[in-house]
């Protein structure tokens, strides 16, 4: 009976010292509590100091962005000091959103120069080419309107095929797909033709022994300078959306050279290259003149 009388006595001592413990490290916890919780107030007060400026900020943007847009000058626009740099800083601004609105605009016409004619009753479709970057040919497309869509007037090539282009992608209901394929059609063929003037003029030791008004088909001669063999490079582009041959052929007296591992690798490089710079790559390996 003692023993168990001072088993509990014990054990009610070992509860007094748990809660002993706990009562002190309670002020403790209490203390880093607040702490915590000031730290968050503080961030919360920064937040919404930079919500406001940025408020601000747009509010400004805004009424310079509407003065830009009515080509004049607002009151609120007058009080701005010209000279300090946070209103300079805030017109480049207005004037960047500016520029982002009408790239959009641009963009949700399929990034074509479109204008009115004859009093909204046409438009003026504009389709610029270019390649690596230098602007090409122009061409335009004069669209009727009503009763139904109709091409009136273009100075499209006559061997594009325009028509079988506006039925194939239905140009009645799907202005856009029609722009963008006739764009790829153009922007193939100036490319193939800006690419045969490139070779004609770096490559004068090439001859062009035959090519067609759509640069569709491309024959060249080159030579292989230690046999002095003549070999004929042939080039197809079948697939007129592209500035790259889909098929190429050599012809040479010398049966062997065409499968040789050197003129595999020019079949590879003439494939995958614009035909003026894989000459260029041909002549540095030494395997034309």
């Amino acid at each position: 009976m003692q023993g168990a009388s001072a088993k509990g006595v014990l054990g009610h001592l070992s509860l007094l010292e748990v809660q002993a413990r706990s009562l002190k490290t309670q002020p403790q916890q209490q203390q880093s509590r607040v702490k915590e919780l000031k730290v968050k107030v503080e961030e919360l007060i920064t937040q919404r100091d930079q919500l406001r400026a940025e408020i601000q900020t747009h509010q400004t943007l805004q009424k310079l962005r509407t003065s830009m847009d009515k080509q004049c000058t607002d009151e609120e626009d007058e009080e701005m000091n010209e000279d300090s740099e946070n209103s300079q800083f805030l017109r480049l601004m207005a004037r960047h959103t500016q520029l982002k609105d009408l790239l959009h605009a641009h963009h949700l016409i399929g990034g074509y120069d479109i204008i009115k004619t004859r009093q909204g009753k046409g438009v003026c479709v504009s389709l610029a080419t270019a390649y690596e970057g230098t602007y090409l040919d122009m061409f335009n497309l004069e669209i009727d309107l009503k009763p139904t869509l109709r091409i009136c007037r273009h100075n499209i090539p006559p061997f594009i095929p325009l028509n079988s282009i506006a039925e194939q992608s239905n140009m009645q209901t799907d202005m856009r797909a029609f722009l963008d394929t006739l764009s790829q059609h153009l922007n193939a063929f100036a490319s193939r033709k800006h690419q045969l003037k490139l070779v004609k003029e770096l490559h004068k030791s090439v001859e062009v022994m035959e090519s067609n008004v759509l640069c569709s088909v491309l024959v060249l001669m080159f030579t292989v300078p230690r046999e002095k063999t003549a070999v004929l490079c042939m080039l197809d582009y079948t697939d007129h959306t592209r500035c790259l041959p889909t098929r190429v052929s050599f012809e040479s007296e010398d049966k062997k050279l065409p499968e040789s591992p050197q003129w595999k690798t020019n079949y590879n490089l003439l494939m995958e290259t614009p035909v003026h710079k894989a000459l260029i790559t041909m002549k540095k390996t030494g395997n034309i003149a």
